[in-house]
């Protein structure tokens, strides 16, 4: 059975200094494991990390609890997001124009 992504390794985040959380999310966002993932979700950390509430922040360390190839799939829209994920912050990854094309 599927945990809710909000509680995936995140219990012990909730009490971590904000600095710290913050460059955790950074790093993460940027070493994805694809370059795809890390473009999209770097990109998007890069464009809207700094600004984000604490409740923000715990929606978007959930998310990069997730696999690649799912968030990818939320971002695409080919794939429906858990209830827990879904929202005006997956609205925002699916807008897509905070990606940064080489070339």
């Amino acid at each position: 059975m599927r945990r809710p992504a909000i509680l995936h390794g995140m219990h012990w985040m909730a009490d971590a200094p904000l600095e710290f959380r913050l460059k955790r999310a950074h790093w993460r966002a940027n070493h994805r494991g694809t370059k795809e993932a890390d473009m999209l979700v770097g990109g998007f950390a890069a464009r809207y990390l700094a600004a984000m509430t604490e409740a923000e922040l715990t929606w978007f360390e959930a998310l990069l609890e997730e696999q690649d190839v799912d968030i990818l799939a939320w971002a695409f829209g080919t794939a429906e997001p858990p209830a827990e994920l879904a929202g005006p912050m997956l609205e925002r990854l699916r807008a897509r124009d905070y990606v940064e094309l080489p070339g």
